[in-house]
C-alpha cells in the first residue's frame, strides 16, 4: 500500500437542547489515509478503518425503523481501507476511460452505474495498481457509516441540509416544537464530495449524494448473517444486490445508518453510485 499519512478533517455533532434548538458541534480529528495514484494525475484517496466489533442493525424503537433492518446483532469487523469519498466521476473515467453520470462534474459521485460496472471498475483498479479492490461488504459498510456512533445518524439523532445532501424538505426526529426534525434546502442533484463534515472516521457522503453498491446480495432481514463482517452471498448471481446510505432524492428516514435498500445488478440510475475497499497488509 502507499505511503500512509496522518489527515485532518472536521466533525459534527448534532445536539439537541430543551427539545427546541439544534445545535452543531465541532472538533478537529485525524484519520489515516492513503492516496493511491491513477491516470492523468488522478488520484483516490482511502481512509483506513481500524477493526473492531458493533452492533449491526437498528433498535426497534428508531423512528422510521424497517423489519429488514433486525434483528441487531454483534459482527466482528477485521481492519480494511475504504474510499474517502464515493467513486468520483474523474476517478471512474481514470480508470474506465468513460463517465455514464447523468449530473456532470468532475468531482461528483459517478451515478448510472450498475452493479457489474462497480465491480468491473475494482478489477480495472485492481490490475492497475497490483491491489485488492472490491466492493464493501454490507456488514463494512454499517461499520464505517456509523464509526462508533450508535444514533440514527453518525451525526446524532438527527440531520440537517448542513450535514448532508438529501431531501431536506422533510426533517427527522422529534424536535419540539418543530415536530419531526428540521427542513432545509433540497438541492435536487448531486454535490461535489467532501461538500459536507466527516464521521467519525474521516469519511465523506455516508448520508446522502447517492446510494451505494455492496457486495452482498440482500436478504429480507438478518436472520442467518454472517458475523464475522463477510459478504452474505447466494449461488444465483442475478439476484438483487444491496445499496446503501440513501441518496439526494431520498428523504431523511432513508438516509440513516441502518437503512437497506437493493437493487438488481444489472439496474443503473442517477440515484446510485459506489466507493471501493481493501483489506488492510
Amino acid at each position: 500500500m502507499e505511503r500512509v499519512k496522518s489527515c485532518e478533517f472536521e466533525v459534527v455533532n448534532v445536539r439537541i437542547e430543551n427539545a427546541a434548538t439544534i445545535v452543531l458541534q465541532r472538533e478537529k480529528k485525524v484519520a489515516e489515509c492513503v492516496e493511491v495514484p491513477l491516470a492523468g494525475g488522478v488520484s483516490l484517496p482511502l481512509v483506513k478503518i481500524v477493526g473492531g466489533s458493533f452492533l449491526m442493525g437498528t433498535p426497534t424503537g428508531e423512528i422510521g425503523r424497517s423489519p429488514d433492518e433486525g434483528p441487531q446483532h454483534l459482527v466482528q469487523i477485521r481492519t480494511f481501507y475504504l474510499g474517502k469519498y464515493p467513486v468520483t466521476q474523474s476517478q471512474y473515467r481514470a480508470v474506465m476511460g468513460k463517465n455514464p453520470s447523468f449530473f456532470q462534474g468532475e468531482n461528483r459521485p459517478v451515478e448510472n452505474v450498475s452493479w457489474y460496472e462497480a465491480m468491473e471498475f475494482c478489477h480495472r483498479l485492481s490490475e492497475m495498481t497490483g491491489r485488492d479492490f472490491r466492493l464493501p461488504t454490507e456488514a463494512e459498510w454499517e461499520y464505517a457509516c456509523r464509526a462508533g456512533t450508535t444514533d440514527p445518524f453518525c451525526f446524532g439523532g438527527t440531520i440537517t441540509s448542513e450535514l448532508a445532501n438529501y431531501k431536506a424538505t422533510y426533517g427527522y426526529g422529534q424536535v419540539e416544537p418543530l415536530g419531526a426534525g428540521v427542513g432545509g434546502q433540497w438541492r435536487q442533484e448531486t454535490t461535489e464530495v467532501g461538500s459536507f463534515p466527516a464521521n467519525n472516521f474521516g469519511l465523506y457522503d455516508m448520508h446522502g449524494n447517492v446510494w451505494e453498491w455492496c457486495l452482498d446480495h440482500w436478504h429480507e432481514n438478518y436472520e442467518g448473517a454472517p458475523t464475522d463482517g463477510s459478504p452474505w452471498l447466494e449461488k444465483e448471481e442475478e439476484l438483487p444486490r444491496v445499496i446503501r446510505g440513501g441518496s439526494w432524492s431520498d428523504t431523511a428516514y432513508y438516509c440513516r445508518s441502518g437503512v437497506r435498500l437493493f437493487a438488481l445488478p444489472d439496474f443503473k440510475g442517477q440515484l446510485i453510485g459506489f466507493r471501493v475497499a481493501c483489506d488492510y497488509e
